[in-house]
C-alpha cells in the first residue's frame, strides 16, 4: 500500500482544478490530473504541478463518455495503488433559453458535472471504506443552491451534485470517509477573464464595468474569489481536524448565498 496520500482532481489542468492540484502537490500527495487533452497539449500544468517535487501522473478521460469517471479511477488505483482523495472538479457551461437550449448540450453538461461524479465516486469508494479512510470533494457552485437565467443544464446539475454529496455522506458517515461540496461564487480563471473580454466587446462597457456590474452583480463584495481560496478550503477538508466536516455545502462566495 502507498504510505503517501494519492489524490485525483478531475479537469485539473487549468483554473480551479490545477490551483487544487498544485496544492495537494506542495502537500506532499501523489497527484493524479486530468483532461479530455492529449498529454502534450497539457504539459505546462503538469511541470507547474511537480514543481514542488511531488509524483504527479496525467491520465487523459474525457468524463462526457459513460462509464468514463469510473476507468479514470480505475486507472488510477492500478498506477498509484490507491486513491485517497476525490476531487470532482470537471465541468462544462452553455448559456441560453430553456425553450433554445440544445438538447445535445444539456447531454453533455449533465454527463460531466454529475453522471461522472457518480461514476467516480462508485469507483473510489469500496477502497477507501476498505481503509477506512476517504476525502471526495466535490466542486458545485453558488448554482448549486441559487438558479440564475438561462442556465438551466448548470444549475440543475450543481443542485444535484450538492445532493448527491449529502446522499453520499450518509451512506458513509461511519466509514472514516467524509464528502462534501465546496460551492464557489464567480472564480477568476482564464475561462472568466476570456468572458470578460467577450462581454465587454458585446455590451460595449469596459472590463472593468463588465466585472463590477454584470459578472460580479450577485456577490456582495463585488470581488472575484481566487482559485488558491478553493484550494485551500480542499486542503483543510482532507485534514484529519476536518473529520467531522460532512455532508455539507461550503460556500466560497463573497456574500452571494446569504442574499
Amino acid at each position: 500500500m502507498n504510505k503517501k496520500r494519492v489524490a485525483l482532481v478531475t479537469g485539473s489542468t487549468t483554473g480551479i482544478g490545477l490551483s487544487i492540484a498544485s496544492r495537494f502537490a506542495a502537500m506532499g500527495y501523489d497527484v493524479a490530473i486530468n483532461s479530455f487533452e492529449p498529454e502534450q497539449t497539457v504539459s505546462a500544468a503538469l511541470h507547474a504541478v511537480a514543481a514542488s517535487g511531488a509524483t504527479v501522473r496525467y491520465f487523459q478521460s474525457d468524463l462526457a463518455e459513460s462509464g468514463g469517471g469510473f476507468e479514470l479511477v480505475g486507472d488510477v488505483i492500478a498506477a498509484f495503488g490507491q486513491l485517497d482523495i476525490l476531487v470532482n472538479n470537471a465541468g462544462i457551461q452553455k448559456v441560453a433559453p430553456i425553450e433554445e437550449f440544445p438538447p445535445q448540450d444539456w447531454h453533455r453538461i449533465v454527463a460531466i458535472s454529475l453522471d461522472s461524479a457518480f461514476h467516480t465516486i462508485r469507483a473510489a469508494l469500496p477502497g477507501m471504506t476498505t481503509r477506512g479512510w476517504g476525502r471526495i470533494i466535490n466542486i458545485a457552485s453558488a448554482h448549486g443552491l441559487r438558479a440564475s437565467p438561462f442556465k438551466s443544464a448548470y444549475v440543475a446539475t450543481k443542485h444535484a451534485v450538492v445532493g448527491l454529496t449529502k446522499t453520499v455522506a450518509l451512506e458513509t458517515a461511519e466509514k472514516g470517509v467524509t464528502v462534501n461540496a465546496i460551492c464557489p461564487g464567480y472564480v477568476w480563471t482564464p475561462l472568466v477573464a476570456a468572458q470578460v473580454a467577450d462581454q465587454a466587446r458585446v455590451h460595449g462597457m469596459s472590463e472593468e464595468q463588465v466585472m463590477r456590474d454584470v459578472l460580479l452583480a450577485p456577490q456582495p463584495t463585488r470581488q472575484f474569489v481566487q482559485p488558491e481560496e478553493i484550494a485551500e478550503m480542499a486542503a483543510y477538508l482532507c485534514g484529519d481536524l476536518a473529520r467531522s466536516i460532512t455532508g455539507s455545502a461550503i460556500s466560497i462566495d463573497g456574500g452571494w448565498t446569504a442574499k
